[in-house]
């Protein structure tokens, strides 16, 4: 129960930061949303926000906060957890054909990122983030729809 609370504050947040026109609201939601992506159970709370939110600009603070945790070299991420993440977002972007092109392209951004930074990262003599060429084409055969909305054309750009 408190996770959906939770959820649905953070699209309420992600409302008010993008829609209001009040800017004193704007900024307390920008600064409760700094907070959130700085908290440590960021990682697993924004899988819960792509998989159970409704909100589009939910699904692009979980992309973007995401991203930042990726980019974070202090985070310490674990290669599994990366490898997890780079897996999920692909299985996401093959699931859903009709997210908004500015979520697309977000979780675009986020697998170029973590593809980028994983080039050399390696497991057992297996170059994990090297797959793009066969982890894409598992992506591109998810649908006619893909192919229509330009997710393929933006991911294979970002690469």
């Amino acid at each position: 129960m408190a996770d959906e609370q939770e959820i649905r504050q953070l699209e309420l947040l992600c409302k008010q930061l993008y829609e209001s026109q009040d800017t004193s609201a704007r900024g307390d939601a920008e600064k409760a949303l700094v907070v959130f992506q700085d908290s440590p159970d960021a990682l697993t709370k924004c899988q819960v926000l792509l998989d159970r939110g409704d909100s589009c600009y939910a699904q692009l603070l979980a992309a973007t906060t995401l991203t930042k945790l990726v980019s974070r070299s202090a985070q310490g991420l674990s290669l599994q957890q990366r490898v997890d993440i780079r897996n999920y977002v692909l299985n996401y972007l093959a699931t859903r054909p009709k997210l908004p092109n500015f979520v697309v392209q977000a979780l675009v951004t986020l697998f170029a990122r973590i593809t980028k930074l994983g080039w050399f990262d390696s497991h057992k003599d297996d170059f994990v983030f090297r797959n793009v060429v066969a982890d894409i084409g598992k992506f591109l055969q998810g649908s006619v729809e893909h192919c229509m909305i330009g997710g393929p054309v933006a991911l294979a750009a970002y690469l």
